[in-house]
């Protein structure tokens, strides 16, 4: 599912500049990202779009720069939400989260 989503996000290019959008897979130490690399006019573009690993059966989401929230996306695949952790929270506050809290 990770992967699914990760190529899937891929094939968006930006609609300003000219800009690379770089999936990097990693499936030995299973972490995954979406990474944009480019310029827009004189202004270096670069950054995380996704990012995302997994440690001990769970999904852990450390960075979610889409509009949707992959997290949904991944339980509308069947993927359980106690098998993901919003990593980009702080963990106190994951437990008010409907996800796994670690």
């Amino acid at each position: 599912c990770v992967e699914e989503i990760i190529r899937r996000y891929g094939q968006y290019k930006p609609s300003y500049g000219d800009v690379e959008v770089q999936t990097i897979i990693d499936r030995e130490r299973q972490h995954y990202q979406l990474v944009n690399v480019g310029w827009d006019k004189n202004q270096r573009v670069r950054g995380c779009v996704l990012h995302i690993g997994i440690r001990d059966n769970r999904i852990w989401i450390q960075h979610d720069g889409t509009e949707t929230g992959i997290a949904n996306e991944l339980v509308e695949m069947g993927v359980p939400k106690q098998d993901i952790v919003l990593a980009f929270l702080a963990p106190y506050k994951r437990q008010f989260s409907e996800f796994a809290k670690n």
